[in-house]
């Protein structure tokens, strides 16, 4: 269900407790809807950095992504060089995995595409869920799935479109974080707020 913090605020359980940069993200982001092409870009590849990880590996090393890789502009980084990703590899500030080092340009690459076909990234996306957030109406952790029939048909569609860790697992989860579902517990304090702005 959910923890209470300091402050007194019911949070989703996996926020725990005593973790304030956690709290941050789950009450600022997690479940927001997002529609910046530039953030689902960030988004999209930091879930595909966890893989294999915990989230909160990522998101402590989250600035150093952001710094190293241009705050995730795709145009740029499509444009990074074997030599520039070679370099990135030897940075602990980041996951030196080079699969998904270089997963970051092969996924601009598709990105730019996808942004000139549908004109947007974030019109090709919201797509998949109807225009609007799905309401997970969760009343506990457990009720969360690993996936849904809706990320594995945008997991299927990534990879068709040349997009790297993107399995359905991962996509589910940029889902959550991009406010395309909205996963926050019934009791959450941040349940109601999040299904406000699902409209």
């Amino acid at each position: 269900m959910t923890v209470t913090g300091e402050d007194g605020r019911k949070r989703c359980r996996w926020v725990g407790q005593g973790k304030d940069f956690y709290e941050a993200y789950h009450d600022a982001e997690w479940g927001v809807p997002v529609h910046d092409d530039r953030h689902h870009f960030e988004m999209l590849n930091l879930e595909g950095a966890q893989a294999g990880l915990s989230w909160e590996t990522i998101l402590k090393k989250r600035d150093n992504y952001k710094k190293l890789f241009n705050d995730f502009d795709p145009v740029t980084c499509a444009k990074m060089t074997d030599v520039k990703l070679e370099k990135l590899l030897t940075d602990p500030g980041i996951i030196r995995n080079r699969l998904k080092v270089y997963g970051v340009r092969k996924n601009a690459l598709a990105f730019l595409k996808v942004q000139e076909e549908f004109g947007s990234f974030d019109a090709y996306v919201w797509a998949f869920v109807g225009g609007k957030p799905i309401d997970g109406r969760r009343k506990g952790m457990g009720d969360v799935p690993a996936t849904t029939a809706e990320s594995d048909a945008l997991s299927k569609d990534l990879k068709k479109r040349g997009f790297t860790f993107v399995g359905s697992t991962i996509v589910y989860a940029y889902m959550q974080a991009a406010g395309l579902v909205n996963d926050h517990v019934a009791d959450c304090f941040r349940y109601q707020p999040c299904k406000a702005l699902g409209g």
